[in-house]
């Protein structure tokens, strides 16, 4: 049957005006752990170039759970910030989402002792990462569920957990990085039992209100972690709980290997310079092991989607380098419920709106990959004059 992509559709309790969600990208847009005006102005201009909802990226539930300096924290003095977010992007017309996570092993980029399931090297830091106790594990859990709370009552209309890319729980259903033998560890529903665990508590705090997502890492490109057989039997067990509204499927990791998830060339010249002089040399030395160069192609992660379209009813996300709207098409009509475009729209915030105008060209994109370096003044498209980027004219307060 064919999908009208621009249609309203409904994702959990939320109705959404189309199936085009933007993607959680840092936006690098914090300085104090709080909403910014230049940050509600960036996702403003997203929301009024005709998403049917932008998703607030990376926010941390808990202090320790930061992965790079300056993150939200989804404590109570983020609260009015959260709010005043929401409702600039209802303004335009949009939903609203925000992404909450626990940066684990990623959070040692932050100089932080990370936290991990077991004790593993960690070579950002140059430092072991801590073992998280089973206190540690039920402290978490309890902050994923305040923390959607509070997006709850700030007017978000959905939550997006973080279960990709390296970070906490993600690491947990990695048999590489998870070494325990309790019941948080060994076997794939051991190792799957914190996600499950969170999940769950989010959707009893959240009560109804709002939909609640998971971004689940179908493949961590890694040898010897999550693949694809195993994250299919993970997203078996999280529909079968009942706590999941929708699944975005991802992969990748930003503790071992970010480009499985960008794909392109890899910005290493430009990563380098945002070094300080005498750091520079070293990381050109390592980068090429870490920022490994993978062939860019339109929807890569559509082939290993489709398993997981093929033994779930749950709603599917789908996203990996879509720049067209054929492809956004064809998508829906394969099943899937919707589409989450990122780097297409830090080229062009107002794309959907340009498509559903019936100027179906491609999105503009080239998927350089320059943008990545950008994150930590500010995420932004190289090839997008500073006036015209989103945020620019807005105070960074």
């Amino acid at each position: 049957m064919r999908i009208d992509p621009f249609a309203p559709a409904a994702l959990g309790p939320a109705t959404l005006r189309n199936r085009v969600i933007k993607a959680a990208t840092f936006e690098g847009m914090t300085r104090k752990h709080v909403v910014t005006d230049r940050l509600i102005d960036y996702h403003r201009a997203v929301a009024a170039g005709g998403v049917g909802m932008t998703t607030l990226a990376y926010c941390a539930v808990c202090e320790d759970g930061q992965g790079a300096p300056g993150e939200i924290v989804v404590d109570d003095g983020a609260v009015d910030g959260l709010a005043r977010f929401a409702a600039a992007i209802h303004e335009c017309g949009a939903a609203a989402s925000i992404q909450l996570g626990h940066a684990g092993p990623v959070a040692s980029n932050t100089g932080r002792t990370a936290l991990a399931p077991s004790r593993v090297f960690a070579p950002q830091a140059m430092k072991f990462t801590k073992a998280a106790t089973v206190d540690d594990i039920r402290r978490i859990t309890a902050a994923f569920a305040a923390a959607a709370r509070r997006a709850a009552d700030a007017g978000f209309d959905a939550v997006e957990l973080h279960f990709g890319h390296g970070y906490l729980v993600s690491s947990f259903l990695s048999p590489k990085l998870n070494r325990r033998n309790d019941e948080y560890g060994g076997d794939l529903a051991r190792r799957a039992r914190f996600a499950r665990e969170v999940a769950t508590a989010v959707r009893a705090a959240v009560d109804g209100r709002i939909a609640v997502l998971a971004k689940l890492n179908m493949a961590d490109g890694v040898r010897g972690g999550l693949w694809v057989d195993e994250s299919v039997a993970v997203a078996r067990l999280l529909e079968q709980d009942g706590s999941l509204d929708a699944l975005v499927l991802t992969g990748g990791s930003s503790f071992s290997n970010p480009m499985y998830l960008f794909r392109g060339d890899a910005p290493i010249q430009e990563m380098a310079a945002t070094f300080p002089p005498k750091l520079r040399l070293g990381f050109r030395l390592v980068a090429k092991r870490f920022l490994v160069s993978y062939p860019f192609e339109e929807a890569y992660f559509l082939p290993y989607a489709r398993q997981f379209r093929a033994a779930l009813d749950l709603p599917l996300v789908l996203l990996g380098g879509i720049n067209r709207l054929e492809t956004v098409q064809a998508a829906l009509d394969e099943g899937f419920a919707f589409v989450q475009l990122g780097r297409a729209l830090l080229r062009e915030s107002d794309l959907v709106r340009r498509w559903q105008s019936g100027d179906h060209r491609d999105g503009l994109c080239i998927h350089c990959n320059k943008c990545m370096p950008t994150i930590y003044r500010g995420t932004h498209c190289v090839l997008v004059a500073p006036e015209n980027r989103p945020g620019h004219q807005a105070p960074a307060t």
